[in-house]
C-alpha cells in the first residue's frame, strides 16, 4: 500500500509532480486555490531542460495538439537601440498558461489524481506527505519593489519568435503564442516611496514613447481579458536546503524572469522530487531523508545558474549599459550564446 501525497498549489510545477507521481502509482490530491483554466503573469515559454521533462511526461503531442508553437530566434532591444535577430542555441517552447495549466490539470485528472480546484488552504497544514508548490514567496515592500504584468495582443510585428525590450523601469517581453497572438509580459521595479513615472499598467507595457518597442505596439489589438498583475516578487536567490518543507518551483526561489527559465526550472524541480517522493510512498525512506534529498537535488541542479541569473539581471537592468549591451547582442552571437548556457 502507497502513501498518498498532498500537493499544496497546481501551477506548473505542482501539476507536473503529480502527473508524474500519479504515473509512478501513488496516491495523489493537488489543492489548487484558483480555477483553471486561468491567466497567469509568466512569459509563456519554456527553455531549457523543461522540454524534455514534458515529452517524458508524453505531454508532447498533447501541447502541440494545444497550439504550442517553437521560439527559433530572438532579438533584444533598449529605448534606443535594437539587435539584429539571432537563434536561440535550442528553441523554446511556446504556449500560453490558459492552455498549458488546463492540458496539465486535464492529464493530471485523466491518471486518476485527485485535483481540488478553488479551494485556499492554510499553509500551517504542511506536514508529512505535504509538497509546498505554491508558488512565489511574498517580497517585504521596504526598498525595490518588483511587480508583473501581462496581456495578450495581436497585430504584432515581431521580427524574431521572441523579443526582450528593456528600460530604466524594468522590461517587456514579446512571444508568439498559439493563435496567431503574442504574450506582452513585463517585470518593473520601482521604490516603494517613489511617487513620479506612470501608474498606469498599459502604459508601461507600451514602453516609451519612440522605443522600438512602443512601435511594436502602436497599432496592436488587446484581448483586456488576459491583463494579470503580480507584485511583492522576491528575486533573492535562495537554497532549497534551509527550506522546512518539501518545496518545488517558486516555492524553494525565484529565478530572475529576465533569463526566461522559470518555467523550465518549474518542471525541473518537480521531475527531480518524482524519484524521493515514490520512494518515501513505498516505504523505502523517511520523510525527512525525501525532503533532504529533493532539496540536495534542487541545489545541486539550480545553484550555478541562479548566481549567474543575478549577474546577468544587474547588468542588463543597469540602464547605461543597457544599449551598448543590445549592440553587441547584435553582433557578437556568442554574447547570448554564454548568456543562454550560463542560465540554463
Amino acid at each position: 500500500m502507497r502513501q498518498p501525497l498532498t500537493i499544496l498549489g497546481g501551477g506548473l510545477a505542482g501539476l507536473a509532480l503529480g502527473i508524474g507521481l500519479r504515473q509512478q502509482n501513488v496516491p495523489v490530491t493537488i489543492h489548487e486555490a484558483g480555477q483553471y483554466p486561468r491567466h497567469r503573469v509568466c512569459g509563456e515559454f519554456v527553455s531549457g531542460r523543461g522540454q524534455q521533462f514534458l515529452e517524458r511526461l508524453g505531454l508532447g503531442q498533447a501541447l502541440a495538439n494545444a497550439g504550442a508553437v517553437p521560439a527559433r530566434t530572438i532579438v533584444l532591444g533598449s529605448t534606443r537601440y535594437i539587435s539584429n535577430a539571432q537563434p536561440l542555441p535550442v528553441p523554446a517552447l511556446c504556449l500560453s498558461r490558459w492552455q498549458m495549466d488546463a492540458r496539465l490539470a486535464d492529464e493530471f485528472r485523466r491518471l486518476g489524481g485527485d485535483l481540488q480546484a478553488g479551494r485556499r488552504l492554510d499553509p500551517s497544514q504542511v506536514g508529512e506527505g505535504w509538497v509546498r508548490a505554491s508558488g512565489r514567496r511574498p517580497a517585504a515592500t521596504a526598498g525595490l519593489r518588483w511587480f508583473g504584468l501581462k496581456i495578450h495582443a495581436r497585430k504584432v510585428p515581431l521580427t524574431a519568435d521572441l523579443e526582450m525590450h528593456f528600460s530604466p523601469m524594468g522590461y517587456v517581453g514579446l512571444c508568439r503564442i498559439e493563435n496567431d497572438e503574442v504574450n506582452v509580459c513585463g517585470l518593473f521595479r520601482r521604490e516603494t516611496a517613489e511617487a513620479t513615472g506612470p501608474t498606469d499598467a498599459r502604459q508601461l507595457l507600451l514602453g516609451l514613447p519612440g522605443s522600438p518597442l512602443h512601435q511594436r505596439l502602436a497599432r496592436a489589438t488587446f484581448d483586456d481579458q488576459s491583463f494579470c498583475a503580480v507584485a511583492g516578487l522576491s528575486l533573492q536567490p535562495v537554497r532549497a536546503a534551509v527550506r522546512p518543507e518539501v518545496c518545488i518551483g517558486d516555492a524553494v526561489t525565484m529565478i530572475p524572469p529576465v533569463t526566461g527559465n522559470g518555467m523550465s526550472m518549474a518542471f525541473e524541480s518537480a521531475e527531480l522530487a518524482v524519484a524521493p517522493l515514490v520512494a518515501w510512498s513505498q516505504g523505502e525512506c523517511s520523510w525527512p531523508e525525501a525532503r533532504r534529498e529533493i532539496a540536495r537535488r534542487c541545489d545541486q541542479q539550480f545553484a550555478r545558474r541562479l548566481f549567474w541569473a543575478r549577474q546577468l539581471q544587474t547588468v542588463l537592468l543597469t540602464v547605461p549599459l543597457q544599449s551598448p549591451l543590445m549592440a553587441l547582442a547584435g553582433q557578437a552571437p556568442w554574447f547570448l550564446r554564454m548568456a543562454f548556457a550560463r542560465t540554463r
